[in-house]
């Protein structure tokens, strides 16, 4: 006999009853439960981001939406890109940068200078990750309170660009010890006078003449800027760091092997493209930085509470290739410095 706590036996007929009730319920729940879990999952939120840039390509870097994709944010799934791009006018920027915030976008990326600060006089409020600052210290410039608490809304990586372009005068000067004449390459003025301080004084203390060539005024013809600075009589090229020479590196580099002329670059996306030398950050890095902290905002940290990061590390490559091809006997003692020797 069946016994159930507190209630004695069960009559006969009701067992077959209740199997009966229990089966039913099973089989209702199967039948609600089936075509929920056949459904898809709900769409994630896709959050918007702005993208500032007054130089360089007109679309999102790869290298940065590659180190996006490596904190879970994929284009068209969980995030959206406002781009806006000033094609090289800096006096652009701020109507640009309102637009981004008139757009309603969560966030900010702003690159170099102009951007930056376009984007901080349309906003105190949207965060702002800053990438390619290449101006003076930023806490003396009064865009953050302290590299480890910036404060108000913007944070991001400071690219150190300033220090980059001096070492990279430096570098050549070691490279070529005889040379008393280097050309610096830019392409606006007011642009990048924040960059030659640095510059200059390492030019000072070498004893070298610097002659600034200007891409602006040949518009943009770099066979014609560097068959300019062959017949300057400067020995050597400098040329500063630059979202518009990153993207134009290969370029640059052909006019330089054509007019044979001695150059050192920043990394560009292809170290093997036939640069004399290149010295600076690694683009992916970098990018791998400012994804890191888009990340950080995007999921509740407050722009003025991330601190503000910089380069870890640093890469120089000589191309002996380039360099026979030029005549030139790189020092030994360079040589050995070199992270990579392309033969």
């Amino acid at each position: 006999m069946n016994k159930q706590s507190g209630r004695g036996q069960s009559r006969p007929h009701e067992v077959p009853r209740r199997s009966l009730l229990v089966g039913g319920v099973a089989l209702t729940a199967a039948a609600l439960i089936a075509p929920r879990s056949a459904q898809a999952q709900p769409a994630e939120r896709v959050r918007r981001i702005g993208f500032l840039r007054v130089a360089g390509a007109p679309g999102m870097r790869p290298t940065l939406s590659e180190a996006l994709r490596e904190f879970g944010w994929i284009e068209d799934r969980n995030i959206a890109f406002e781009i806006r791009h000033a094609e090289g006018q800096r006096e652009r920027a701020p109507a640009l940068a309102k637009e981004l915030v008139v757009a309603s976008v969560e966030l900010i990326v702003a690159e170099a200078p102009s951007a930056i600060n376009a984007a901080m006089q349309a906003t105190t409020e949207v965060p702002i990750v800053m990438a390619w600052w290449g101006g003076p210290n930023l806490v003396e410039s009064g865009v953050i309170a302290s590299y480890a608490r910036p404060g108000g809304n913007v944070t991001g990586v400071d690219m150190l660009l300033s220090a980059l372009d001096a070492k990279r005068l430096d570098v050549l000067r070691q490279a070529m010890p005889n040379a008393t004449k280097i050309a610096v390459l830019i392409h606006d003025r007011q642009a990048f006078e924040p960059q030659m301080p640095a510059v200059r004084e390492v030019a000072r203390k070498a004893g070298l003449t610097l002659e600034v060539f200007d891409t602006r005024d040949s518009s943009g013809n770099y066979n014609g800027v560097l068959e300019a600075v062959a017949r300057s009589q400067c020995q050597a090229l400098l040329v500063m760091s630059s979202p518009l020479f990153g993207r134009d590196s290969k370029l640059i580099i052909e006019a330089a092997a054509r007019a044979r002329v001695p150059a050192i670059h920043a990394p560009a996306l292809n170290a093997n493209q036939g640069a004399l030398i290149t010295y600076g950050t690694i683009l992916l890095e970098l990018d791998r930085q400012v994804a890191r902290q888009i990340d950080r905002i995007l999921r509740g940290a407050k722009p003025g509470e991330v601190p503000v990061e910089q380069p870890s590390r640093y890469q120089l490559v000589i191309n002996l290739a380039t360099a026979r091809a030029l005549g030139l006997v790189i020092p030994q003692a360079l040589l050995l410095q070199a992270d990579q020797v392309i033969e």
